[in-house]
């Protein structure tokens, strides 16, 4: 694979460190660039996996203008689903105890969209997987916001962290993708360039 991608310079779009570390887990060198304020609105029609989806290819489409002949763009966008809405990041810690008081004891689905763009082309995938929490109480709730600050992820938890340790149950799909980043996914399709 790595043959595959000497022609590219592959350019990761994103600002997260949990991404960064995925991908420099497959052995790529790549660049990180982040284009400031992106729109990421979406239409209310979309449902479950249309939305990360659309949002990894808008994301795209902003950086399309600036991309150099051989450049490869990594472009992702990861939602959490629970009953038919989404939960985003949360705009503080009042928001992150309510969408994790809404996780406690229930499944709930982390989606991440991921787009591969070119000058030439755009292959876009989607990756699922199926999380179950068990019951949180308050304590626990408020010491994982207040301690770990989880502003920064979709659904205001991190899988990898302590909430994760004490609070998935259970776990169907990628590990990654609940991370941010459905890896073993991303390098099948980057193979097969």
């Amino acid at each position: 694979m790595l043959d595959t991608l000497r022609k590219y310079h592959v350019v990761l779009a994103s600002n997260s460190p949990r991404r960064k570390e995925l991908l420099a887990g497959l052995g790529l060198e790549y660049e990180v660039k982040v284009l400031p304020d992106i729109d990421e609105s979406y239409p209310a029609t979309l449902q479950a996996e249309d939305i990360p989806l659309y949002l990894s290819q808008k994301k795209a489409d902003a950086y399309l203008s600036g991309m150099a002949e051989n450049d490869l763009l990594i472009t992702a966008d990861t939602i959490v689903w629970l009953d038919g809405r989404v939960l985003g990041k949360p705009k503080d810690e009042a928001e992150a105890r309510e969408m994790l008081r809404a996780l406690s004891g229930r499944k709930h689905e982390v989606i991440t969209g991921v787009s591969l763009t070119t000058r030439m082309f755009r292959k876009s995938f989607s990756s699922v997987s199926e999380v179950v929490f068990s019951e949180l109480d308050e304590e626990e709730i408020e010491w994982y916001v207040s301690r770990y600050r989880p502003m920064d992820k979709a659904g205001a938890y991190g899988v990898q962290e302590w909430i994760g340790y004490i609070g998935v149950e259970s776990l169907s799909g990628s590990y990654f993708n609940v991370m941010g980043l459905p890896v073993q996914r991303l390098y099948r399709e980057l193979k097969n360039l």
